[in-house]
C-alpha cells in the first residue's frame, strides 16, 4: 500500500521545490480554464489524463460521473455554479470512462440495496437502461450527464454567450484513448 506520509515528503522534497514559481502565483490566483467532471474512480486520475498542471482545471469527481439535473441542491450543483460563474472556466469536460463501476451496477441491474446512497446516487443516470452492457452504457451515460448540464441556469446562460463549450469524453483505461463525443454518434480527437 502507498505510504502517504512518505508522498507527501516526497512532494515537498522532490516536487514542490521544481514547481514553487508556480505554486507562488497559484497563492494568489485561483482561474482555472475547464471544469473536469469525472468519475470518482481511483484509476482515472484528470491532471494526469489531461497532463495538466495545478490550476489548470477545476475538478468534480462522483460515483459515475454523474451530474444532478438542476435544481438539485448539493455539493455538485455547488461547484459548476462556482466554477462557471464565479471562476468563468471556458469549458466543461463531462468524461466517463471504461469499466467503471456505477455503469456496471446499472448495466448488470445489481441488488444495491446494502448501499442506499449509492443506489439514490445513481437515479441520476436518468434514462439510461440496464440490460445493455457496460460498454454501451458509459457513453449513453455521458450524453445523459451532458443533458442534465445543459439545465443549469449558468451553464446555459455561459453556452449562449458564447463563453463556454461543453463536451463528453470517454476515457479507456487500458488503452488510454479518449473518444470525444458530440451528441451525433460521431467521435474526434480531444482538443486541449
Amino acid at each position: 500500500m502507498h505510504d502517504l506520509a512518505a508522498g507527501v515528503a516526497s512532494f515537498q522534497r522532490d516536487v514542490f521545490p521544481s514547481k514553487a514559481e508556480l505554486f507562488a502565483r497559484l497563492a494568489t490566483r485561483h482561474r482555472p480554464e475547464t471544469l473536469f467532471i469525472g468519475c470518482s474512480d481511483a484509476r482515472v486520475v484528470p491532471e494526469l489524463v489531461t497532463n495538466s498542471e495545478p490550476g489548470e482545471l477545476f475538478v468534480i469527481r462522483t460515483a459515475g460521473n454523474l451530474v444532478p439535473a438542476y435544481p438539485d441542491t448539493d455539493g455538485v450543483t455547488a461547484s459548476i455554479e462556482y466554477a462557471v460563474a464565479v471562476l468563468g472556466v471556458s469549458r466543461i469536460v463531462v468524461c466517463g470512462h471504461s469499466g467503471c463501476g456505477a455503469m456496471t451496477a446499472l448495466a448488470e441491474g445489481r441488488e444495491l440495496s446494502g448501499t442506499p446512497m449509492l443506489a439514490e446516487w445513481l437515479r441520476h443516470a436518468g434514462s439510461v437502461a440496464s440490460g445493455v452492457s457496460v460498454a454501451t452504457l458509459v457513453p449513453a451515460n455521458v450524453l445523459a450527464q451532458l443533458a442534465n448540464l445543459a439545465g443549469h441556469p449558468s451553464v446555459a446562460r455561459a453556452v449562449t454567450a458564447g463563453d463556454l463549450t461543453v463536451e463528453g469524453w470517454v476515457f479507456d483505461i487500458g488503452t488510454g484513448a479518449i473518444t470525444v463525443l458530440d451528441g451525433s454518434d460521431t467521435d474526434s480527437e480531444p482538443t486541449t
